[in-house]
């Protein structure tokens, strides 16, 4: 590869498909932002907090990538000193000592000041002489007893600190903390080395140290007997940051490091040494450091110089923590033989030099084209953006994973407030987007949450929650995706008003079958949609060519006929019922013509579903969803008495 400055153009392109680009990342950080910050007050209220990190919340996604999530108790209040204390009211929370004196660096004990009110953090209280501690051994049991219960949770093991568990293909991982916002002495010399160096930013900065850390159940490396009550300080948050502020080099640099430790340097071993933490400190260490210059046509030499950081921190076997540079992080495990051998092994790649990229098969596919053909140039790699039906089809699914259901009215209560306050600051295009499409989801919610909750004693009251609920779903049709006018159609079905769902569902039906409309995980028709779509805002788009499944909470009555399967899902640990829009319309058309008595019509639409569901290539009806759908034509078929062919 001589020619490093084309060559890592090309790479830096590749690495945009696969990888992101950066209205890509920008996207995924806004969407998750928007959820946290809608999230956060009814957290607060409820007592816990639920943060996602790691490399999914970073803006990484990988098929591999887990979804990391941390815990903690709004009422644990962290001090790491006895004076603090005079800052809490006993009365109300609970106050936690962090010791450091007899604890390697980065890692610390928690005194017990006053009794946990959570029975989940008392189950980890320990004596110890005239003392009581917190174990992080006992702590980390507690939370894998916790998902061992759930039956959407599998294979439910230890990891670290966290629980380890799947749902279905996807990892997760569980992790509860104590969080702390007075930063320990050791992590002071951190704080003046930004001051000093100027990154990150003095307002990240500033935001950083607002935010606080975390102490996370895992003791050290160091065989003692007491490392079964030592937490390792967690500066995850921070890291969220400074990730942030990468430009789009280093973040690419970032996840090369990624693939590379995967493909190349972790394959085929069972139980690898380097972890991509070790590549996150790397990046960190290599800007602050500040020699090099990241952009596109250096993109090779940045990979190059962070991979001998990693070799000459091996050669050592000391690789020192970002935050506290006194914790070694190799100490006790990466020693003695094992590696010695991953030493050999990486110096083996350092003699074979950056062609060693070329073990990968993600990155050979990259780069092949560019060193067969010698005049291989990808011009503009700075700028390189996808097409924006492209960019439309990644953030829709993006804005999909959000969720703003919680069990209680009242809590949605408080999210519905928290929406309007943040509807009137100044946010960017995608944290808009996600404000208003989660907006449409409170409505819905809250709309048959109240049907439900509330009894009927006049004919005033039943009047007036009528209206109410009406307007709630009619202004949830106007502000959100396509497929969201269906759940007005289910509560005019659940009420007895069947001609208007039949004028609700042709009209919906009529807008799915558009040529343009953004189907369900991508699918669309390119040139339609940029015909149609293309030039409108984010909103409109979302409004006029955006379809989801119609998502049916197991907790909520919304109509009869659905009742068992609900039923069935909750047995099953499900919360969701997830039903593609295009078999649903044809599911109320076929209850509400059966119900007005149109004999025709109704057995046109059943045939209508029974096709669709026959002859469907997973265009309109998901895999994951053809089960339901299925068991919908079922019910449809029950309804309208042909027993046979249900």
């Amino acid at each position: 590869m001589d020619d490093i400055p084309r060559v890592s153009e090309v790479l830096y392109v590749g690495l945009c498909h696969k990888i992101g680009t950066p209205t890509e990342v920008t996207v995924r950080r806004d969407v998750k932002d928007m959820d946290e910050m809608i999230m956060k007050p009814r957290q607060i209220y409820n007592g816990e907090i639920r943060m996602l990190s790691g490399s999914y919340r970073e803006g990484f996604r990988f098929g591999s990538s887990d979804r990391d999530y941390m815990y903690w108790h709004c009422h644990h209040k962290l001090i790491n000193d006895i004076s603090q204390a005079r800052l809490y009211d006993r009365t109300k929370h609970d106050i936690i000592l962090m010791e450091d004196s007899d604890t390697p660096p980065g890692f610390v004990k928690l005194q017990i000041l006053t009794w946990p009110r959570n029975n989940c953090t008392a189950s980890s209280a320990v004596p110890v002489s005239d003392r009581v501690y917190m174990s992080s051994f006992l702590q980390q049991q507690e939370t894998i007893g916790i998902f061992n219960g759930l039956k959407s949770h599998q294979r439910v093991t230890s990891h670290g600190p966290c629980a380890n568990t799947y749902v279905g293909s996807t990892e997760y991982d569980h992790v509860f903390c104590i969080s702390g916002t007075h930063w320990p002495e050791l992590t002071l010399p951190w704080i003046e080395r930004c001051f000093r160096y100027t990154w990150p930013p003095k307002p990240v900065l500033e935001e950083i140290l607002k935010n606080g850390y975390h102490c996370v159940p895992v003791g050290s490396k160091i065989v003692s007997s007491g490392n079964l009550l030592e937490w390792r300080l967690s500066f995850s948050q921070a890291e969220q940051k400074l990730v942030s502020t990468m430009n789009h080099t280093q973040f690419l640099v970032y996840g090369l490091l990624k693939i590379f430790l995967k493909e190349i340097v972790n394959h085929g071993v069972e139980e690898p040494l380097l972890c991509s933490y070790f590549l996150k400190t790397t990046l960190f260490w290599m800007i602050r450091e500040g020699s090099l210059e990241w952009r596109p046509n250096n993109l090779l030499n940045c990979f190059w110089k962070c991979f001998k950081y990693i070799i000459h921190c091996v050669y050592r076997g000391v690789f020192q923590n970002f935050f506290i540079p006194q914790n070694n992080m190799f100490i006790n495990k990466v020693v003695g033989a094992a590696r010695t051998a991953l030493l050999e092994q990486l110096y083996d790649y350092f003699n074979v030099g950056v062609s060693c990229l070329l073990l990968s098969p993600t990155l050979r596919s990259i780069l092949e084209p560019a060193l067969n053909s010698l005049t291989l140039v990808i011009p503009s790699a700075e700028g390189y953006n996808k097409p924006v039906v492209d960019l439309d089809a990644s953030a829709w699914k993006e804005i999909l994973t959000t969720s703003v259901y919680v069990g209680k009215l009242s809590h949605l209560f408080i999210i519905l407030s928290t929406v309007d306050n943040l509807s009137r600051l100044s946010l960017s295009p995608y944290q808009a987007l996600t404000l208003q499409y989660s907006t449409a989801e409170v409505l819905v919610h809250m709309a048959f949450m109240m049907v439900n909750s509330t009894s009927y004693n006049t004919h005033k009251n039943v009047y007036n929650l009528d209206r109410i609920v009406c307007n709630m779903l009619k202004l949830t049709s106007r502000i959100g995706p396509v497929s969201h006018s269906l759940y007005l159609a289910l509560y005019y079905y659940r009420t007895g008003r069947y001609n208007e769902t039949l004028r609700v569902t042709y009209l919906t039906k009529q807008r799915l079958s558009e040529p343009y409309i953004l189907q369900i995980y991508g699918y669309v028709d390119s040139q339609r949609y940029s015909e149609a779509v293309g030039s409108l805002s984010l909103s409109r788009k979302m409004k006029t060519a955006w379809v989801d499944n119609v998502m049916l909470r197991n907790a909520i009555q919304y109509i009869d006929e659905l009742i068992l399967e609900q039923e069935v899902g909750k047995q099953s640990d499900q919360n969701v019922l997830y039903i593609p829009p295009f078999v649903l319309t044809d599911m109320l058309l076929v209850l509400s013509h059966y119900r007005v008595g149109n004999r025709s019509q109704y057995l046109q639409s059943l045939t209508d579903l029974h096709t669709l569901l026959l002859y469907d290539d997973g265009r309109y009806v998901p895999l994951h969803c053809r089960d339901l759908s299925w068991q919908i034509l079922g019910i449809c078929q029950h309804v309208v008495g042909d027993l046979h062919g249900a």
